[in-house]
């Protein structure tokens, strides 16, 4: 058996941790690339949806569909919104949450998503901001930002108000913390513009 030298194990170890560091960067891209793809294939089933009625699904095995399209034209931010806020939803957009009103409808809708993807935009929201939502078949809502605030899921809950129309977009927070599961939530509330 022959003993690898000083100069041949640095080689093999430098060797290594650039394939490592590959690996690691192919990670960390691979979340904001099926973010951005899933918007796409979003963007094709929105254009597809009928007049009246649901969107298709965007993707065969896809167990979710378009509900809305959430804008923020300061921000020059245009979203998909799926039916569902679920694991299996979250990845690929904004989902709404199952028992609210949905989107851009009469009641009070909340919509859900990740604050390093979807939502990061929620970080530079302002009281004031406009927050647009279409639903299939062109029917527009404009909604006007009316608070921001941190909750901890620990102590409250988001407090639903089914007779009034208002938009709630729920993410993580701090945006800055990479850890998930935390018990704190950033909420922007927004209010009908006909409403004010």
């Amino acid at each position: 058996m022959t003993r690898l030298s000083a100069r041949r194990k640095r080689e093999i170890t430098g060797i290594v941790l650039i394939a490592i560091g590959l690996v690691l960067a192919g990670y960390g891209l691979y979340i904001p690339a099926k973010a951005a793809l899933a918007q796409e294939l979003l963007e094709r089933a929105w254009a597809a949806a009928p007049a009246h009625g649901a969107a298709p699904r965007p993707w065969p095995w896809a167990d979710t569909r378009p509900v809305a399209r959430i804008s923020a034209p300061r921000l020059e931010v245009s979203l998909i919104v799926l039916s569902g806020a679920h694991g299996r939803s979250l990845p690929f957009g904004p989902g709404h949450v199952d028992g609210t009103a949905l989107p851009g409808e009469p009641g009070h809708s909340v919509v859900a998503a990740h604050r390093d993807t979807h939502f990061a935009f929620l970080k530079d929201t302002r009281i004031g901001d406009r927050i647009d939502v279409a639903r299939p078949g062109g029917r527009e809502t404009g909604y006007v930002v009316v608070e921001k605030s941190v909750l901890d899921t620990r102590k409250e809950k988001i407090r639903l108000d089914p007779g009034a129309d208002i938009l709630t977009l729920v993410t993580c927070y701090p945006f800055t913390d990479w850890n998930p599961g935390g018990p704190l939530r950033y909420v922007v509330t927004a209010v009908a513009a006909t409403s004010m």
